[in-house]
């Protein structure tokens, strides 16, 4: 043991010291013998005393918070003080790097867009991130360590988390019942779960979409397909008369066409949302657009309002022509057929000072009651159903309308009340509007 035999002779050192120095003094009074023995005994002491000493330095540090370095002393203790901070501070350094992995991994899970409940073997709340805090109207701190079913008590959650079984997910209501969420849970370590929640409100309501936009169109094409197979059926199977035959073909045709206006509206539809967005830097002249709005509008029209157009010149917006030209002519186009004869519809482009540019296009028609004007822009969603059938509407125009919108960057804001009228309103931003300054030869839309 190489710490051992240094501290033996440092003993026997301090003994032999201890009995020369005593033999000398005990000459002096004739005592030689008892003054080495008692100088022996000195000096070992003394080498004892010296060795606890340093001992319990290096006790007294340990016991402390060990801030300062380890007391500094030669030999056996200064060895093993050097070694024993040495070890220490090896360990520190690994448990704040441990500590700052955790910090980044309990970051990287707050960033999640998912929710994370981790449980103990109790099934009580060791950890949840904010996300999971939310969703089940948690408190990530004042929550820790309660029960989880004593603060989440959906029927469906507890019993699946009763049951055990975890091979699928769970689907409930959120806390204050505005969010549906997806919850799956897994066993970890020893009898530990972890709690996993996705807000799934945006799909279930897409899927519900889509559900009503198929049953909504097999609805509309089976209609005037189930009146041509009669119309066909009638024709081949009984005699008809001219005029009976000419009144058949009418019809006929009038549901041929609806159908081809349904299918083109969908094909519409389909390409705003399979295209990508609008370029910003092709500009669209407004007075163009509207000299095109104005024409259809009166075609459809054929005198029986009046339309109005107040446009002025040197407009231009950042975008798709043809887009904005399906837009704004779809709500003069309900606006006509909304419209009872010899109403007035007007149509207003303006730059408000802020750079944003508004198109409104305002009615004194039937009008519609407020309820319905949030779901206005709904695929098939009608306020009267057989009038907008009879009125040639799909259901689909101001789809396309809050698509095109939206794809430019603008809003769509609608203000109406029965009987005295709408008013549709675009708003462009400020990005896609621009105002020609050389717009002198320009004509005014208006005129």
């Amino acid at each position: 043991m190489p710490w051992l035999l240094p501290r033996i002779v440092a003993a026997l050192l301090a003994m032999l010291a201890g009995t020369t120095i005593g033999a000398w003094v005990g000459g002096w009074f004739d005592a030689c013998t008892l003054g080495m023995a008692l100088g022996g005994a000195t000096g070992v002491s003394l080498a004892t005393t010296l060795d606890a000493l340093r001992a319990r330095r290096l006790l007294d540090w340990l016991r402390g918070a060990q801030a300062a370095h380890a007391p500094g002393a030669g030999g056996f203790w200064g060895e093993l003080a050097y070694r024993v901070e040495r070890a220490m501070r090896t360990r520190e350094t690994s448990i704040e790097h441990e500590r700052g992995r955790l910090q980044q991994f309990l970051q990287a899970i707050e960033a999640s867009p998912n929710g994370v409940l981790l449980l103990d073997a109790d099934d009580q709340i060791e950890w949840c991130n904010a996300v999971a805090a939310d969703h089940f109207g948690l408190d990530p701190a004042r929550d820790r360590g309660q029960h989880v079913t004593h603060l989440v008590r959906t029927p469906a959650f507890v019993a699946h988390l009763q049951q055990g079984q975890f091979e699928h997910p769970v689907v409930v209501p959120g806390p204050l019942g505005r969010q549906t969420l997806s919850v799956l849970v897994r066993r970890y370590g020893d009898g530990m779960k972890l709690v996993l929640s996705q807000d799934i409100t945006e799909r279930e309501r897409s899927d519900a979409m889509r559900r009503d936009f198929v049953a909504n169109v097999s609805h509309e094409m089976r209609t005037p397909l189930t009146v041509l197979a009669g119309f066909v059926e009638t024709m081949a199977t009984l005699p008809l008369t001219e005029v009976e035959r000419q009144r058949v073909l009418k019809l006929m045709e009038q549901q041929t066409t609806r159908m081809q206006t349904l299918l083109t509206d969908l094909l519409t539809l389909a390409q705003l949302e399979g295209s990508p967005r609008p370029p910003a830097d092709q500009w669209v002249s407004v007075d163009a657009l509207m000299v095109q709005v104005r024409a259809d509008g009166e075609a459809l029209s054929a005198g029986r309002h009046r339309l109005v157009f107040h446009v002025p010149p040197g407009g231009e917006i950042a975008g798709s022509a043809t887009e904005l030209l399906s837009a704004v002519g779809n709500l003069v186009t309900n606006a006509v057929r909304y419209t009872p004869d010899g109403g007035q519809i007007d149509v207003h482009w303006r730059v408000r000072a802020d750079g944003v540019g508004e198109i409104d296009v305002v009615d004194n028609g039937v009008g519609i009651d407020r309820e319905h004007i949030p779901r206005l822009t709904e695929r098939f969603y009608r306020v009267d159903g057989s009038r907008s059938r009879d009125t040639g509407g799909t259901g689909l125009g101001l789809s396309i309308v809050k698509h095109v919108v939206q794809r430019h960057g603008g809003e769509l804001d609608i203000e109406s009340e029965r009987g005295k009228g709408s008013r549709f309103r675009i708003v462009v931003p400020a990005a896609r509007v621009r105002v020609r300054h050389d717009a002198a030869a320009v004509a005014d839309a208006s005129r």
